[in-house]
């Protein structure tokens, strides 16, 4: 009885621990910032950063369509830089998780004593595969201004 009042707890521990991010501490941390100060970089920003940590994080377990996985990693690794204080994560990229949806159908039988037994079963497995990203979470000095879509960069 006891290990079924655990249970809850154990299926939530689980659960945070699938949507976690990580970090590897490999320059100074800052002060904490607003995950929405943090700009995500393709390539190396005019000017140069100063590195502060490599950050990994998945999509999580009940994420689905490939842009509510990318829109979820995002999120997850500007929160994680601005949680060390980083203004930038110079995106490094993504890989697809194994596993994915799938069907499984079982059947079995048998005889003991004298009586006849048999059974049958259909297992589904609908959780998406998850979708895992890296990068650097970086301090750059001098963020060069942000610019809308389709607007050529001022000179």
């Amino acid at each position: 009885m006891r290990a079924l009042r655990l249970l809850p707890l154990l299926l939530v521990v689980l659960a945070v621990a699938a949507c976690a991010s990580s970090h590897v501490l490999t320059g100074t941390p800052r002060p904490p910032i607003d995950p929405a100060q943090v700009r995500i970089y393709h390539g190396p920003p005019p000017g140069g950063y100063e590195e502060i940590a490599i950050l990994e994080t998945s999509s999580g377990a009940f994420t689905y369509g490939d842009q509510n996985k990318t829109d979820a990693i995002l999120r997850k690794l500007r929160e994680e830089a601005a949680s060390l204080g980083a203004n930038g994560v110079l995106f490094q990229g993504t890989a697809d998780g194994y596993g994915g949806s799938g069907v499984s159908v079982g059947a079995g039988g048998g005889r003991v004593g004298g009586s006849s037994f048999g059974g049958a079963g259909v297992g589904v497995n609908i959780s998406p595969r998850q979708k895992y990203a890296s990068g650097l979470a970086i301090h750059v000095p001098n963020p060069p201004p942000e610019t809308a879509p389709g607007t050529p960069p001022q000179e």
